[in-house]
């Protein structure tokens, strides 16, 4: 039984069907990643988890307790949303003590909380500053720690980091975590950002349409999506119909559809296990550089692949040359 369980849980909003039976476990202490596109329903499983949404049908517990219908504030759930919602005309600290002077928490155990929270966040000397004199990323940080100093039982976030640069953003990325560990407490993380829940969560449900399409470690959806949804929106797959496989490659596959990963596609290169390849001839039609990584688009008659190759000068590849592309079998999904 999992810490916190949704058993069959349906919302609506109108004639609108959100959340469509939906069931899944969430273990204690771990980072759970509700990732999807928009209006798929994730952030509407967050807020019905919080209480801020009423669950139209079905059944929510934590720690074996039914909390379906107990009100938000008696939930012991802290929240992050993508606005940080700071009080404009209180300092970090004040905001930071906000939950707990609503707990009436004893004055000497506030000071105490704020100045742990605050060097744990990295916003020691930042206290006695308003959230108009921080960046972005150290607003974000305040609304964490104020979330997280009332040691709530579970903590939501609610994409929390897309108003933020890349850079600082991978940063945020990577001290949520340490955070979440370092205080073992079971946080659910809502995102679109598929790099983004790889590189946090213990697990991902994948969303689509109301209904959980894939639930799994980060490794087993990227490498075994099991439908055609799940390898477009996880992974950046070529996924081609078995006709326009058959096409590029001259060889059947049982399956109406199968999907590659770009950085499986070996190009120009002998091995010794050509029997347990497909291999491929094509022209190079189109070339992306993604850092330490080109994305090559080759065109085999008339069926475009996507393959990653590392960045070497020495063995760039140039617009309309003709290469072999080399795909190992069991690297093909079929789906």
């Amino acid at each position: 039984m999992g810490y916190i369980q949704f058993e069959n849980l349906n919302k609506y909003f109108g004639s609108n069907h959100v959340l469509i039976d939906i069931s899944l476990n969430i273990e204690r202490g771990e980072l759970a990643t509700l990732l999807g596109p928009s209006g798929c329903g994730k952030s509407t499983l967050l807020r019905c988890l919080a209480g801020l949404e009423e669950v139209s049908d079905g059944r929510i517990t934590m720690d074996g307790k039914d909390i379906t219908d107990v009100p938000p504030k008696k939930r012991g759930i802290g929240m992050v949303f993508q606005q940080y919602s700071l009080f404009p005309n209180m300092t970090v600290a004040q905001n930071i003590a906000f939950g707990l002077n609503m707990k009436k928490v004893a004055k000497d155990d506030i000071q105490r909380k704020i100045t742990e929270i605050a060097g744990i966040v990295g916003l020691a000397d930042k206290l006695q500053d308003y959230p108009a004199q921080l960046s972005g990323g150290q607003q974000q940080r305040v609304a964490l720690a104020r979330a997280i100093v009332t040691e709530p039982k579970v903590l939501l976030l609610d994409e929390p980091l897309s108003a933020i640069d890349a850079k600082l953003r991978r940063n945020l990325q990577i001290e949520i975590r340490r955070i979440q560990q370092e205080f073992d407490m079971t946080t659910i993380f809502v995102t679109h950002d598929q790099d983004e829940a790889m590189v946090m969560s213990d697990t991902i449900h994948l969303f689509n349409q109301g209904v959980i399409e894939q639930s799994g470690t980060p490794t087993d959806l990227y490498t075994h999506p099991v439908s055609k949804f799940a390898a477009s929106f996880i992974g950046n797959y070529n996924i081609l119909s078995a006709a326009d496989f058959e096409k590029a490659c001259g060889e059947a596959v049982d399956s109406p559809d199968v999907a590659i990963r770009p950085e499986i596609v070996r190009i120009n290169i002998e091995s010794d296990d050509e029997a347990a390849r497909f291999h491929l001839e094509g022209t190079v039609v189109g070339s992306i550089s993604h850092g330490n990584l080109i994305r090559y688009t080759v065109r085999c008659n008339g069926v475009d692949i996507n393959a990653d190759i590392m960045f070497e000068k020495s063995s760039l590849l140039s617009m309309g040359q003709t290469v072999r592309l080399s795909i190992r079998k069991s690297n093909v999904i079929l789906i």
